[in-house]
């Protein structure tokens, strides 16, 4: 991991949310999603200080008792790191987090609207919400990171996702030195997606962006949509023969690096006892071949169209029905959403039509599983046949990654172009478009109908590919990104040697 530093880490979710266990003793549990796990590596490297909002009263009583100080806490993995929690005002949070961040940053990213009909910025109060409510919230953010910096002035500020557009730029108005790195976990689209937001919005989330010295994406297809929006939306211009532009007497430097997963941390689950549980349940029931998918119930994640296209495979091969099964592993989210709790009632519905449909003795087409179960998925991965990754868009989508480290069946993983994986993965996969249910269809035969040494070969390729790319390479490259970018500072051509100079 290189030499230890000072790094804090700015994100809206953090590592732990606390609540109150057996006799009313405050409990940390550990917070949910991948950047938990991808950012919770950097403590056992690196001395962290985590900044995040608070999410339960517990979390808000804690924020309140330490002041504004972070508080000494430990990782599951054991490693030690400082969590100042923030507690915001409700309703500037509800509005920062339920009406821009989601739906409205989340479906404009990606590209989700249905542009007939959405988005209505006057009908959904979204430059009041943004004004009232993302605005403060990130100005908090930056507040904390700053007070954070007085303390450590050499500390890295590790920015992370859409909740955060325009706190770097806040953060270098008052320490221009500081070392400011953003990551965008999610896609970034083409500038027409973008479009559809008000000027305001989309002029601060570019320049609150361009503040950083490093911006991170998944892939080298997000950063040249970066590129080409920043340059339209805000004016940066391109720095030639760099993959850098200039703003505001900022050089950014755009970063593409696919996160990654732990392997060691992978296989230690597999062996749950918990989910060994879940494996001898899918053993105990499981048809000849399985078709595994595992999402959260998101509208960009496609789950609805990839029914219709497992219904059109068994129609047209109906030697296989009642020997295949797809297994639905998904994780409700975002329920107080409208747009999220409707789709999670679309899925219900597929699945029942294509259910009622191909209804046969002992056998159910789709097995839809809606829980958050961890295990459940883990025992998925290792049984799948088929693994179906059709998002809509993904900024890199994990699942791609763990579930061929973790599977025992050369099982073949069938992934949507247009996730982020793909760039990494699609030697080693069947390409789909996501739109395309026909050829859905067709890849789910292919896959299960193809040669063992092919199988055997792809999830190989893949397994050697993720563990030299795991998160540990993630992570250094993202510090050697942003080391290499203030080092070059001044060279001949940057304009942001000029701006420093005063020249």
């Amino acid at each position: 991991m290189g030499k230890r530093r000072e790094i804090i880490i700015v994100s809206n979710r953090g590592p732990v949310t606390y609540q109150r266990g057996p006799e009313q003793v405050r409990e940390a549990k550990r917070g949910g999603g991948g950047l938990v796990t991808a950012l919770g590596g950097l403590a056992l490297h690196h001395d962290v200080t985590w900044i995040a909002s608070a999410m339960s009263d517990v979390d808000r009583e804690i924020a309140e008792e330490s002041h504004g100080r972070a508080v000494e806490e430990r990782l599951e993995n054991g490693a030690d790191y400082r969590l100042r929690l923030l507690a915001h005002e409700p309703s500037a949070y509800d509005q920062y987090y339920n009406v821009v961040a989601n739906p409205t940053l989340w479906f404009t990213q990606h590209c989700l609207w249905d542009l007939v009909r959405e988005p209505d910025s006057e009908r959904s109060g979204l430059v009041e919400a943004w004004r009232n409510g993302y605005a403060p919230i990130n100005a908090a953010f930056a507040e904390a990171a700053l007070e954070e910096l007085s303390r450590r002035p050499e500390a890295i500020v590790f920015f992370n996702d859409y909740h955060l557009y325009l706190a770097p730029r806040l953060v270098r108005t008052r320490a221009p030195g500081a070392a400011l790195l953003h990551f965008v976990h999610i896609p970034w689209p083409q500038l027409n997606c973008w479009r559809v937001l008000p000027e305001e919005i989309t002029v601060a989330i570019h320049d609150g962006l361009l503040a950083n010295d490093v911006v991170g994406f998944h892939t080298t297809r997000w950063r040249s949509n970066f590129i080409q929006s920043a340059q339209s939306v805000a004016g940066a211009k391109r720095i030639s023969g760099k993959a850098a532009v200039s703003h505001a007497g900022t050089t950014t430097c755009l970063s593409a690096r696919g996160i990654s997963i732990d392997p060691d941390e992978l296989a230690a689950l597999v062996e749950d006892p918990r989910v060994q549980e879940h494996e001898r349940r899918i053993i105990e029931t499981r048809p000849e071949f399985l078709v595994v998918r595992v999402d959260r119930t998101d509208p960009s994640k496609n789950i609805v169209r990839g029914f219709r296209a497992f219904e059109l495979f068994l129609e047209q091969h109906p030697e296989l029905q009642g020997r295949v099964t797809m297994l639905s592993c998904l994780d409700p989210s975002r329920l107080n959403i409208p747009e999220y709790e409707n789709y999670l009632e679309a899925i219900q519905r597929e699945a029942q039509r294509v259910n009622e449909r191909f209804q046969q003795q002992g056998w159910t087409a789709i097995d839809l599983q809606i829980e958050d179960d961890v295990h459940q998925s883990i025992a998925a991965y290792k049984q799948y046949d088929v693994l179906f990754v059709n998002a809509i868009s993904d900024g890199l989508n994990l699942v791609a990654k763990e579930a061929p480290l973790a599977n025992e069946r050369d099982g073949v993983l069938i992934l949507s172009e247009n996730t982020g994986a793909h760039e990494e993965l699609g030697p080693f996969s069947l390409a789909i478009d996501p739109f395309d249910v026909r050829a859905q269809a067709l890849a789910i035969y292919e896959a299960l109908t193809m040669r063992a040494d092919v199988r055997k070969r792809w999830i190989e390729d893949i397994r050697a590919w993720v563990s030299e790319h795991d998160l540990a390479w993630w992570i250094n490259g993202l510090l050697h990104d942003l080391d290499d970018c203030r080092a070059r500072r001044g060279e001949p051509g940057d304009p942001s040697a000029k701006a420093k100079t005063g020249a």
